[in-house]
């Protein structure tokens, strides 16, 4: 019995650095110019165009 709480107890220890690891990882100074392209990256992407001209509803249509 007591070797599952070892055991328990080595796990739950493991987590813990790994999730401290992950922190410390995604708050450095060195990730922020990664982070911040990617978090910028969807208003990167080119217009669509015009709407109006590119609706496909309209198309085939006299405007």
């Amino acid at each position: 019995m007591e070797t599952w709480s070892i055991f328990a107890s080595i796990v739950t220890v493991v987590a813990f650095v790994t999730f401290i690891g992950i922190v410390i990882w995604a708050y450095s100074r060195n990730r922020k110019k990664d982070f911040d392209e990617a978090a910028n990256a969807p208003f990167a992407l080119p217009d669509d165009g015009d709407p109006e001209t590119d609706n496909p509803l309209r198309r085939g249509r006299p405007s």
